[in-house]
């Protein structure tokens, strides 16, 4: 798929509605993997503003059980360039390479089922949440496990997304105890300067 995006022009602007038009199951996966690309920027703060409420947006439509996703006009009609999808693909390449041997169509119901839906769209919208926090050095880590979700999105693989449910719990869980321990720490120092 990437060496397809990547053919062409390299100053062509792909379309985000262009891109997911002919994807069907599969685009839900390409539109959280171009959700998830900004939280690998080293800007913090910005990433992470950029990439959790795209993520979040996603949750949400998978939470309700659309069966494709819906973009806003605005959106759809923005994109990557091709020569950035040329840049990640080659980057990327062995390690994709490596993955793709790993991951494969199993366990489809994880992914069909209206329930499973739903609570990866759960799980999307409060990592999402997380992500959008401005808590440092976290973009990378809700990045990388961002995409199991999307490996297991567009692969097909239910096995990958039971492996995604858990890491995704076990963050929601652990960092949504700290950043509530940090909101609270933040919120006594604020009272103690008035």
């Amino acid at each position: 798929m990437l060496d397809a995006f990547a053919a062409g022009d390299p100053d062509d602007h792909l379309r985000l509605g262009d891109l997911l038009s002919g994807l069907r199951q599969t685009a839900f996966g390409m539109l959280l993997f171009v959700a998830v690309l900004p939280a690998f920027l080293p800007i913090p703060g910005v990433a992470g503003g950029i990439s959790g409420p795209l993520v979040m947006l996603i949750g949400m439509q998978l939470l309700v059980c659309l069966r494709k996703p819906w973009l806003p006009g605005f959106l759809a009609s923005y994109g990557p360039h091709r020569r950035s999808m040329v840049r990640f693909r080659d980057m990327t390449a062995r390690w994709l390479g490596w993955l793709e041997k790993l991951v494969r169509p199993r366990m489809e119901v994880v992914l069909d089922h209206p329930l499973a839906s739903a609570f990866t769209g759960l799980l999307l919208v409060l990592l999402g949440l997380l992500l959008a926090l401005p808590v440092p050095f976290t973009n990378y880590v809700f990045g990388v496990l961002l995409l199991l979700f999307v490996f297991a999105l567009l692969e097909r693989d239910g096995a990958l997304m039971l492996v995604a449910w858990l890491a995704g719990a076990i963050a929601v869980v652990v960092f949504g105890f700290v950043s509530g321990n940090l909101v609270q720490m933040l919120t006594r120092t604020i009272d103690g300067w008035l």
